[in-house]
């Protein structure tokens, strides 16, 4: 108890100590019996914390790079197993007996659930083996697509409960994926329900505790104007939906949780889209004040 207690009031009052700088460096302690606490002061003993404020989301197993060898030469295809758009830019390098290679890196927009051959190379001596290096990059959403107006309401049950981190906070919120992502404390298992409806794209439901994932457990929702909501660090195992659903908005997600690199019991909400192969976060408004009651009885997706 007392070792929770020490934790969770360290990772909120870190919040206060934010200044001008670029990030925050917090410090972690654990002590002869076990304590753990944070703080921004150096200290004999103390290691450097690195909160990460990133997604380690891959996606290359699920869009894939394959080339189908025959008589005329290679076709190069990518498969997008994903239940969303994805953008593709495919470079090749170290090129050798090679034509058909395009000058430049070619882009394309590749549909949820759909593969495309995106390129035939030929050998230019048929006697002689063809020689090159492919690299598929890959960004989650359509960048064409512009996001609509939208007042997200709250995307949990119960409370009232404390905003400890906005936009642009100095502690974590200082990346291009994070930067108006939302911190709001929360006891663990929290109801945590769509914000608003759309279709369940990526989920991670089997980590406990800090795991290999600074995102801990998530959720990420694809909406019609190709932006994406995600909740983060989500309770391991309460994930209720499955990849490839339609949700409407109030549908219970998760529950609330304490994975990955958190320094105590919260949700991140980030509303993102792909600005052009890079997944970013975007501003977004809730509907009412975070220390209010949740209010769901407004309609519609």
């Amino acid at each position: 108890m007392l070792r929770s207690l020490v934790v969770m009031l360290a990772s909120c009052s870190l919040f206060a100590y934010a200044s001008s700088a670029a990030a925050l460096t917090v410090y972690k302690y654990v002590d002869k019996n076990g304590v753990v606490t944070y703080s921004d002061e150096a200290a004999p003993g103390a290691e450097v914390f690195q909160f990460r404020d990133r997604m380690v989301e891959r996606i290359d197993s699920q869009v894939k790079l394959s080339t189908q060898k025959h008589e005329a030469g290679h076709t190069l295809i990518v498969d997008n197993q994903l239940h969303a758009p994805v953008q593709i830019e495919l470079s090749l390098s170290a090129l050798a007996n090679v034509s058909g290679a395009p000058d430049k890196a070619l882009n394309w927009v590749l549909p949820p659930r759909s593969k495309i051959r995106l390129l035939t190379l030929a050998p230019k001596d048929a006697s002689q083996p063809m020689r090159y290096k492919p690299r598929l990059k890959t960004a989650l959403g359509d960048p064409r697509l512009l996001p609509k107006r939208f007042a997200y309401p709250l995307p949990w049950q119960g409370g009232p409960f404390r905003l400890t981190q906005g936009a642009n906070g100095k502690y974590s919120h200082f990346t291009a994926k994070g930067r108006y992502a939302m911190d709001i404390a929360m006891p663990v298992g929290t109801p945590i329900v769509a914000a608003r409806g759309g279709v369940v794209v990526k989920t991670e439901n089997q980590q406990s505790g800090r795991g290999n994932n600074p995102s801990g457990n998530y959720v990420r929702v694809l909406h019609e104007d190709g932006t994406m909501s995600v909740y983060l660090h989500l309770m391991r195992g309460s994930v209720a939906v499955m990849e490839g659903q339609r949700v409407k908005r109030g549908q219970q997600l998760a529950r609330s949780g304490n994975t990955g690199n958190s320094t105590g019991p919260h949700l991140h909400f980030v509303v993102q889209r792909n600005v052009g192969m890079a997944v970013e976060s975007i501003p977004f408004d809730f509907s009412q004040p975070v220390n209010s009651l949740p209010n769901f009885a407004v309609g519609g997706d």
